[in-house]
């Protein structure tokens, strides 16, 4: 099956500003999938996780944190449906923060940033390294993102429903291959 790569922190304000399209270049040999500007990668080619991250690190123009799922997990959470329940408005983004390893010890959910006046953010859910929420597009929604790494004991980078999306019909290509 195949793997999907998240680089934590990229392209983000102009900090730690690379190519993904460069990068997915360099690994085509892996048969890999750049999906939009954040980091993201569906690797196709058979690799272990290992012999992935020693790749991503040796191409990688500075030191990031690599996070990498099974294919079948991102296939189980569309099967899932985790904002079925969730009406899709405009003004709200629906995301998906995959933690580096499941966490040892986690917050009671839902949580809703901040605690007082209009949320911004609201964490409804967790199942195993996968956190869902919704946020509002505000500019202190990155900060409150950023909180999530402390509530969970380990470190997380998030994506939009979208792009969870996009890599799982990446991924249904690779299967129908």
């Amino acid at each position: 099956m195949a793997l999907v790569v998240l680089l934590r922190g990229i392209n983000v304000g102009g900090h730690r500003a690379f190519r993904p399209t460069t990068l997915a270049e360099r690994l085509k040999h892996l048969g890999a999938v750049n999906i939009g500007a954040a980091g993201t990668f569906v690797i196709r080619g058979p690799v272990t996780k290992t012999q992935l991250r020693a790749e991503l690190a040796r191409w990688l123009p500075f030191d990031a944190e690599i996070m990498i799922c099974q294919g079948r997990e991102i296939s189980e959470l569309m099967s899932q449906n985790p904002f079925a329940d969730q009406r899709v408005r405009a003004d709200v983004v629906r995301f998906v923060s995959v933690l580096s390893k499941r966490p040892r010890a986690a917050p009671s959910l839902p949580l809703t940033f901040p605690s007082d006046g209009e949320w911004l953010l609201n964490v409804l859910a967790r199942e195993g390294r996968f956190v869902f929420g919704v946020y509002r597009r505000h500019m202190k929604v990155i900060g409150y993102l950023g909180k999530l790494d402390r509530l969970f004991g380990v470190p997380a980078t998030t994506r939009n429903w979208n792009t969870i999306t996009a890599i799982a019909k990446a991924l249904d290509t690779t299967a129908s291959r």
